[in-house]
């Protein structure tokens, strides 16, 4: 088995709670919904990958994943972005993968071209890649080998602590900066920075559509 690709997804009902002073609750749920499916179809778009999983135990990410032919992973979905993380590298080292390559579900710029840069860019296991956010304090994409290699714990500053806890492991980090990727939406800043940037995601359709049905009722923006 290659390296698989996970993407945790909590449930889309508590989805972007920090947008909610700028995007009441339905149209975060959509917002979700097509940065989801931005990250799937860019997944499911680039060659070499094992697989592609999602964890979760929503029932409309089940079916946009369905779409892409995406395992659903049930364990570990309730337990934060760490837990259900952690649950896919479990069961994907007890299956024998090679390798976990996980990513979030709000990060619409990302393309195939730059997992595949990802991918090129991870040695020979036991290895460690990564991706920060924009801000150098998140992780937006980590490549383990094997699955299980480094225990990680996402959270607003995760990217330094990973690169010690990969070093601890004995393995030299390799770090990538993509602009794709380094974009994930969780703030109205990040809301703002995604719009100006010129891209045919559907994040970015759907913005516009939101954008333009809010202006038409007089309340831009929701």
């Amino acid at each position: 088995m290659g390296v698989w690709a996970v993407v945790p997804v909590k449930e889309l009902d508590q989805a972007k709670e920090r947008l909610a002073p700028v995007l009441p609750p339905e149209r975060r749920r959509a917002l979700m919904l097509a940065m989801l499916e931005d990250v799937l179809a860019a997944l499911a778009a680039t060659p070499g990958l094992g697989g592609l999983a999602i964890v979760t135990v929503d029932a409309a990410a089940w079916r946009l994943a369905a779409r892409y032919g995406a395992r659903i992973i049930e364990m570990g979905a309730r337990d934060g972005h760490t837990g259900a993380v952690a649950a896919a590298a479990r069961l994907l080292a007890v299956e024998g993968s090679s390798g976990m390559l996980t990513l979030p579900g709000d990060i619409p710029l990302v393309t195939p071209a730059e997992i595949t840069q990802l991918l090129a860019a991870h040695r020979p296991a036991p290895a460690f890649t990564i991706a920060p956010s924009r801000d150098e304090r998140g992780s937006n994409a980590i490549i383990c080998s094997p699955p299980d290699a480094v225990p990680l714990r996402f959270g607003e500053d995760s990217f330094f602590p990973h690169l010690r806890a990969a070093e601890a492991c004995g393995i030299r980090p390799t770090v990538l900066r993509l602009p794709g990727i380094a974009l994930d939406v969780d703030t109205p800043e990040d809301l703002a920075a995604l719009t100006l940037v010129p891209a045919a995601t559907r994040a970015h359709a759907l913005l516009d559509l939101q954008e333009r049905a809010a202006a038409a009722m007089g309340d831009p923006w929701g």
